[in-house]
């Protein structure tokens, strides 16, 4: 076994470092400006570390039946965590990944390299520029996983960005985005309005302290036009190692209560971690 050792370097948009995990031979963690990004397993794709990942994964495991190749567009791309997993679960699908810090795809691309055959195209560009310009009913999927450092930046969040979400989607597809937040759920509750005024089913995945106000964490909002597998959802993540539960229905409908879709003009990014909920060492 080869020891592995960190990697330090200035991206566009932040500090960025590579960490090996002594557990694993060839894992990594990438952190940018102190905050983890992803965490990748060159040797099994399929293994998600972190929480909103896994449950990112189950949900796109129930999207399609077992296999299936599927179009998907992932907005963000930190080290290529769920490209890689939907390549391994999914063989033969055709992936585009839009990230907007080009220098974080070269420190990727370098250390962390793509194999071949796995379909994955990489662009370097803001995700709503590129979303904007992308053809109609192109995606089977789309996952949502941006943050400017530890927040979702604020054109990621309104109603004119869900709707190409929806224009860029097939009829069946299904939107998938990682969120954060905390009591009293400003941001969440306004997340859930806008996308709720676009998709005709929404459900929530998140860990029963998040829901109730106990912590800053993560949520995985699903969207789309067609009831997601709640059932099977419930299930998996339910089963997870640190247990989430999915809302879906009329209680979503009451936690948005008075809530507004989010217009461009008010819109704001997701709001500042307390310190030290997402930092590593």
């Amino acid at each position: 076994m080869t020891e592995q050792i960190p990697v330090f370097r200035t991206t566009d948009h932040g500090d960025a470092k590579l960490m090996p995990d002594v557990d694993r031979e060839r894992a990594w963690l990438l952190t940018v400006d102190g905050a983890p990004q992803s965490y990748v397993d060159l040797d099994e794709p399929t293994y998600l570390e972190f929480e909103y990942a896994r449950r990112l994964g189950h949900a796109l495991d129930t999207v399609a039946p077992r296999g299936r190749a599927l179009d998907v567009l992932h907005l963000g791309g930190g080290a290529l965590t769920l490209p890689r997993y939907v390549a391994a679960t999914r063989p033969g699908s055709r992936q585009d990944v839009v990230e907007a810090d080009r220098g974080l795809l070269d420190l990727v691309a370098e250390y962390l390299p793509l194999p071949e055959g796995t379909g994955v195209t990489v662009h370097a560009a803001d995700a709503r520029v590129w979303l904007e310009a992308a053809p109609d009913d192109s995606a089977d999927v789309l996952v949502a996983d941006v943050f400017g450092g530890s927040r979702v930046p604020a054109h990621l969040t309104t109603l004119a960005y869900a709707r190409e979400a929806e224009r860029v989607l097939r009829r069946g597809g299904t939107y998938l985005a990682n969120l954060a937040d905390a009591a009293p759920f400003a941001f969440l509750r306004s997340q859930l309005a806008t996308f709720a005024e676009v998709f005709e089913e929404l459900a929530l995945i998140a860990e029963p302290g998040v829901r109730r106000g106990r912590r800053f964490g993560n949520v995985v909002l699903v969207a789309s036009h067609r009831p997601p597998d709640v059932a099977t959802l419930a299930r998996r993540v339910a089963a997870d190692a640190f247990p989430a539960r999915v809302e879906h229905g009329a209680g979503l409908g009451e936690f948005i209560g008075s809530a507004r879709p989010v217009e461009d003009a008010d819109a704001v990014p997701s709001p500042v971690p307390p310190g030290g909920a997402f930092g590593i060492g």
